[in-house]
């Protein structure tokens, strides 16, 4: 299976407590991490020449392409944690956004678009074919001195989308959604339930309890499993598969831990159709 990864790599600057750690980052790297066992990957992306090449050369390792478009400066985060699942997020600088022209949709099963600041268009969607997969993060931050906060958008090109994932706080950004629905929209909540709407049928699930030392790229794994599960298993299946393989990433941090133990884990996981009060009442 081929799949493309659109959007920034990442320079993060991790802060907790006293310490700090940098390293890559970026939705596009997660996504593309957790997909390098099962897909043929490559990643379209812009950063700029200060972007250590030993951080692309652990992605090429494993197998991972990479096309580099160019970019005076690289996206950078900084990441201030105040407990293992809260963060606060600075932006101190971008590298460029995409042109419709440099992202080219041809002879890809999958095509998942992972921005983190704006970098990619609902213009860009809108021209996109095929089965792509859209996080709604990129698209509804907002930046203030830096300061990264949500904006509401008007989120009917997101109905161009097989799939898209959002969190429960960026969802409510997204302004005629329930007009115009991709057939997969995935809402997460942390480690508590989630939602996800199956062409029009809404179905809760519950993440799976793991002790993990951080949350960092969730939502991204989250994503890039189910888009691949979906590809090849029905609805309930994929989801099932996707809460157990993000569970598993999440406490073991590489995307090689134990599959068939993951697999067996999937049907324990809990997933129930939200009965409407139109429903009850039919019956």
């Amino acid at each position: 299976m081929k799949c493309l990864i659109v959007g920034h790599l990442t320079h993060d600057i991790i802060l907790r407590g006293n310490t700090q750690i940098e390293r890559i980052g970026g939705g596009v790297y997660y996504s593309a991490l957790v997909l390098s066992p099962f897909c043929d990957v490559e990643i379209i992306t812009k950063v700029g020449k200060d972007f250590p090449k030993e951080w692309l050369g652990e992605l090429k390792e494993r197998g991972i392409r990479i096309t580099l478009l160019p970019s005076k400066y690289t996206t950078t985060y900084e990441l201030r944690y105040l407990d293992e699942n809260t963060r606060i997020l600075r932006l101190l600088s971008k590298a460029d956004s995409f042109r419709v022209s440099e992202i080219s949709t041809d002879n890809w099963d999958i095509v998942l678009l992972n921005p983190v600041a704006n970098e990619i268009s609902g213009e860009i969607v809108k021209k996109m074919r095929g089965f792509i997969s859209i996080d709604v993060q990129g698209f509804v931050r907002s930046f203030e001195n830096g300061k990264v906060g949500l904006k509401r958008i008007n989120a009917s090109f997101l109905g161009n989308a097989k799939v898209v994932h959002a969190d429960v706080n960026e969802f409510e950004m997204l302004d005629g959604i329930r007009d115009k629905q991709p057939e997969v929209m995935l809402i997460s909540n942390g480690a508590d339930r989630g939602e996800a709407v199956y062409k029009g049928n809404r179905y809760h699930f519950e993440p799976i309890k793991m002790s993990v030392a951080e949350t960092t790229g969730a939502g991204d794994s989250f994503l890039a499993y189910f888009s691949y599960f979906y590809k090849r298993y029905p609805f309930m299946k994929a989801l099932k598969m996707t809460v157990s393989f993000t569970a598993f990433f999440l406490k073991y941090r590489t995307p090689f831990f134990d599959f068939d133990e993951a697999r067996e884990n999937a049907k324990n996981v809990k997933v129930e159709k939200i009965v409407t009060d139109e429903e009850t009442s039919a019956r």
